[in-house]
């Protein structure tokens, strides 16, 4: 997502000729509080689907690969659309992508409730990212434009807040829904709620929210954006693929096509530095060893956190006998993990520096390592979620000391002339981790199924997830000792489990 740079300075006292101050717009709140109605879909969106995706495997006889593709679809539509959706917002208005991408949400949400085959759903999903990633940034950017000084801390006060809040109803949400079956719907009116939730917001964005946009924002990289697409792209699909098909010569071939591009594209920028397009991958912030390491522990925890909740959703309900909304109980033990500790964590971070998110990293791969002894320990027998809860509520523990101060990490060690495009970037590779979170640990998932049912499968899976958190302990050791500013960062894209 495309975060806003901070205020410039005020100008000193002795100054004969201060600048003014901007008159506030008067209805800023009402417009804020609609903006985050919008939001609200896409940080939901995630999480509510994740329960209901034994649902809709069984109700549309989706094969493995298709259940991972409705996680990796929605990722990939919104990371390779996010950065440049940010410029175009700057430079052509935020109100207008603001009412088409809450517009197309809802749409595309209405086309999920619709369909009718897994690759039905799958496209749907994978438009409802694009969309998503066509409001969100607008969000932001209008919250850095309206609100000035204190209110401005105030307005992404709030916006986390909303986001946390996602966090933890999102899994119950999913599971009331699916498992109420209102009007016979079942897993469907996990997407159609969002129709009357857009339609509202759109009118009322249309006469609350005012059009702004950045002066001298530069012109948008729409040819290097369809570049990133298509090499994100090419990088998930031989993931997910590759297992059915047995690994062929042509899933390496696209996946270091893939790799090649993103590389390739990044070098291409930076030799057209000084054009008035904006680049997409900013050479500058890649050379900042805070930004360059945090970004990889950012991609690494969105692999293991995606990658888990999609095995888990299927162990408990495939092999645990859960419900939908059995499952989302259970599930939310991993929020208020989280709840119990974000609050704390800026303020340890800013005293305790990177030890602060090595060790959420470390309580967040012991947490899982303790989810994954307790489905061993029960054999054939059924795990039952109490042996499942001190694991959850651990792993939630470590997700708000890892990730509530690593946001304020990276982009507090960026300038902030390029602190939007890198917060984009830092938002995308979230979005991407996800992406192969689904496909690689979702593969090692289903490639065990075979083998020996749900709950060898998830055993197999583990590793792959506790291995994940344990690498971004690592890599956090490698940030500089005290990253972490007392001020808090530009908002970022919040997390949801």
């Amino acid at each position: 997502m495309t975060a806003p740079a901070p205020a410039p300075p005020p100008p000193p006292p002795s100054d004969p000729n201060p600048a003014p101050t901007p008159t506030p717009y008067p209805r800023r709140w009402a417009a804020a509080a609609v903006m985050m109605v919008a939001a609200l879909m896409d940080l939901l969106d995630t999480t509510v689907a994740n329960v209901a995706i034994p649902s809709i495997g069984r109700d549309l006889h989706a094969s493995q690969g298709a259940l991972q593709w409705l996680v990796s679809a929605y990722l990939l539509g919104f990371a390779s659309t996010l950065i440049v959706s940010g410029h175009l917002g700057d430079r052509y208005g935020r109100k207008a992508l603001f009412l088409a991408g809450t517009a197309g949400f809802g749409l595309a949400s209405l086309g999920c409730g619709l369909a009718q085959s897994p690759g039905q759903l799958i496209a749907a999903r994978a438009v409802q990212g694009v969309m998503a990633a066509l409001l969100m940034p607008q969000v932001l950017g209008s919250f850095r434009t309206l609100f000035h000084g204190k209110e401005r801390g105030a307005v992404f006060g709030v916006y986390g807040a909303v986001g946390g809040f996602a966090a933890a109803v999102g899994l119950l949400l999913g599971g009331l829904l699916t498992g109420a079956d209102l009007f016979g719907w079942g897993w469907r009116s996990v997407f159609l709620v969002n129709v009357p939730v857009a339609a509202a917001a759109c009118l009322a964005a249309a006469v609350l929210v005012p059009a702004t946009r950045e002066r001298g924002a530069g012109r948008p990289d729409l040819a290097g954006s369809l570049v990133l697409a298509a090499a994100l792209s090419a990088i998930v699909l031989p993931l997910v693929q590759g297992e059915a098909n047995g690994w062929p010569l042509w899933g390496w071939l696209c996946l270091a096509a893939g790799v090649l591009a993103v590389i390739g594209l990044g070098f291409l920028e930076a030799r057209r530095r000084g054009t008035a397009t904006v680049p997409l991958l900013p050479a500058r912030a890649f050379g900042l060893p805070a930004f360059s390491v945090g970004l990889a522990v950012q991609l690494l925890f969105a692999v293991g956190m995606q990658g888990f909740f999609l095995v888990f959703a299927i162990w408990l309900q495939g092999s645990e006998g859960y419900t939908p909304m059995q499952a989302g109980v259970l599930t939310a033990a991993f929020s208020v993990g989280g709840f119990l500790t974000a609050p704390a964590a800026d303020a340890l971070a800013v005293r305790f520096g990177r030890l602060v998110l090595t060790g959420g990293a470390l309580l967040m791969a012991g947490g899982f390592a303790g989810v994954w002894y307790a489905v061993s320990a029960s054999g054939a027998a059924r795990t039952g979620a109490w042996p499942l809860v001190p694991g959850l509520l651990l792993a939630g523990a470590g997700l708000g000391f890892l990730v509530v101060p690593l946001v304020n990490v990276v982009l507090s060690a960026v300038p902030a002339d390029i602190a939007g495009g890198a917060s984009g970037i830092f938002s995308t590779a979230q979005q991407f981790g996800g992406a192969l979170g689904a496909a690689v640990i979702g593969s090692v998932f289903f490639g065990s199924l075979a083998d020996g049912g749900p709950t060898r499968a998830l055993t197999a899976a583990m590793p792959w997830v506790c291995a994940g958190f344990l690498l971004s302990a690592a890599l956090c050791l490698a940030l500089p000792r005290t990253a972490v500013s007392p001020q808090p960062a530009p908002a970022a894209e919040p997390v949801a489990a």
